[in-house]
């Protein structure tokens, strides 16, 4: 479950405070002895995934030096991209220049720059993925209830202000009797019928399936939909974060959907009347979101992709 944001901004803070020297001495010792690892081709997999730089660039004009980039900086104001970002950079000499563009990516930076997302398709080179606002982003839960004992139905409840593709899911499915949908932020451009009252994680798990739109990069909630019993339903992402998910293959991890969402209830009664194959999806997705939960190798893959984006053409072995 996602830990609550004080603690986080009290862990955040603490690192912030702990001198950087002490990192960068540090730096060595967690990463010798990684390319020894059994999984050395797993995390050298993800680090170039992640980051597909293969020769030095210029990046001037665009950057700003690790002792500059502080807390406090206006270009830095998103506070947890910052301090998620902050979190490995303080690893890293501090005359080391970097781009960065918080916030939901969807364009490919003109010099290569840190970010949280990137679009799936063409050549995204330039947007090199770390783990940010992964706070709200990295949360799994713990499903105690089957497949076969869920209801019957589909649930959305989400914020859909300024996302037509949302919009036009609610005004094709909102009170159809097989979905829950509901709009959860109370703009006032939003029809007041489809406003509701956020609910937990747990009372969305009592359905077999659960709606993951991309809002203005990814879909946020797909994360936990796959740690759970309950089937992740979306079309083919667009979008992609530190979870990869232009690797995700369709009916193996998630049951995909048309981009006009006109199938949404063929492809639910299939799955209701094969529960065996939707449980072999459930396990599936169970299994890819298993390796983002170990947390001493997301460490280590975060400070590898930091250490190719700043020497880009060092070779695989330290």
């Amino acid at each position: 479950m996602k830990k609550p944001n004080f603690i986080y901004y009290i862990e955040s803070f603490a690192r912030y405070m702990y001198p950087k020297f002490l990192c960068r001495l540090m730096l060595h010792r967690i990463l010798s002895k990684v390319e020894k690892r059994e999984d050395f081709d797993y995390i050298s997999d993800r680090v170039n995934y992640y980051n597909k730089l293969d020769t030095d660039f210029s990046i001037d004009n665009e950057s700003v030096r690790i002792k500059d980039f502080k807390f406090f900086s206006k270009k830095a104001k998103d506070s947890m991209h910052f301090f998620d970002t902050y979190e490995y950079l303080r690893f890293f000499p501090v005359a080391n220049r970097f781009s960065f563009v918080f916030g939901d990516v969807t364009h490919v930076p003109s010099v290569p720059s840190i970010v949280k997302s990137r679009p799936v398709a063409g050549d995204n080179k330039n947007s090199v993925v770390l783990k940010l606002g992964k706070l709200r982003h990295f949360v799994f839960v713990e499903d105690k209830i089957p497949f076969r004992e869920k209801d019957n139905k589909v649930i959305f409840y989400a914020n859909t202000y300024g996302k037509p593709h949302r919009i036009d899911f609610m005004k094709k499915y909102f009170g159809h009797p097989a979905c829950i949908c509901g709009e959860i932020t109370g703009h006032e451009s939003i029809p007041k019928e489809w406003l509701v009252k956020k609910i937990s994680l747990k009372k969305h798990l009592i359905h077999k399936f659960v709606l993951a739109l991309e809002g203005n990069d990814v879909s946020t909630n797909l994360k936990w939909i796959m740690s759970s019993n309950s089937l992740a339903v979306m079309p083919k992402p667009k979008y992609e974060t530190w979870f990869m998910e232009g690797r995700l293959i369709p009916d193996f991890h998630y049951v995909e959907i048309k981009d006009d969402y006109s199938d949404l209830m063929e492809r639910m009664n299939y799955y209701i009347a094969h529960p065996d194959e939707a449980e072999e999806i459930i396990k599936n997705a169970n299994e890819y979101v298993a390796p983002f939960k170990d947390q001493k190798r997301e460490r280590i893959i975060s400070l590898m992709v930091l250490r190719k984006y700043f020497s880009p053409g060092l070779p695989k072995k330290l």
